[in-house]
């Protein structure tokens, strides 16, 4: 049995560029997927950041200081998020911004940094540049050169940006070419012996397969799922 990958896609805001500077986190959310759908799981979060936030960040995400005072710390989520990303592919646009301040966070709370976890980072950027050389891969540019709607992006958010994330990853790692089933004129199995249209072929003993209908559906409704998702025709003969 076919075990799907479980994919979060994940984004920040913050109140600067460098958090060695001493910016911080003010919003995170991260977005689940298995086998390439969205299941609804999500995790999202605003955080007073206990300084001033640059006006260049605010222009880009709209918040200052004063909006996020009394929003819970980041220590009070930690937990949760690390849970939340434990065992997955995480997806990150640009993943090198985001995992440093998530890492100087953790350092704040004297725990390890990210990749010393079970987690594997997917830098979405680079997945971009590659299948993209020498053009704008901002996630606005890739949403308008894969047809993702981003028509209601005015300001940057953290959970806006993971879920237009997690369709600009599914377009960018869309399969190619025609995903065909050929069923034909395949003996039927029962029991422990062929049936074919011949009444004069031997009949060749088997191992009983034990494929019931409700098995069968559900291969026929994961293959046109994952049609669906690679962008590609299903079609059976």
């Amino acid at each position: 049995m076919e075990v799907l990958e479980r994919l979060v896609f994940l984004d920040t805001e913050t109140t600067g560029l460098d958090p060695r500077l001493g910016h911080r986190i003010i919003e995170v959310a991260a977005v689940e997927a298995i086998g390439r759908e969205l299941t609804g799981n999500q995790l999202h979060s605003y955080f007073d950041p206990e300084r001033e936030v640059d006006p260049g960040a605010m222009a880009v995400h709209g918040f200052s200081w004063d909006d996020l005072r009394g929003k819970p710390k980041f220590a009070t989520i930690a937990d949760e998020l690390l849970k939340f990303m434990c065992g997955a592919r995480v997806i990150i646009h640009n993943a090198t911004f985001d995992i440093s301040f998530i890492d100087q966070e953790l350092a704040r709370l004297r725990q390890p940094p990210i990749a010393k976890r079970d987690i594997t980072i997917t830098d979405s950027l680079l997945l971009a540049r590659e299948k993209f050389p020498g053009k704008r891969n901002s996630l606005d540019a890739l949403c308008d050169r894969l047809g993702v709607d981003n028509a209601h992006r005015n300001l940057h958010g953290a959970l806006l940006d993971a879920r237009l994330l997690a369709e600009v990853y599914f377009a960018l790692t869309r399969g190619q070419g025609v995903l065909e089933i050929d069923v034909k004129e395949a003996p039927r199995v029962f029991g422990a012996s062929f049936v074919t249209s011949d009444p004069s072929a031997p009949k060749m003993p088997i191992a009983d397969v034990g494929m019931s209908a409700a098995m069968m559906n559900t291969h026929i409704e994961y293959m046109a799922r994952l049609a669906k998702q690679s962008g590609v025709t299903r079609q059976m003969h």
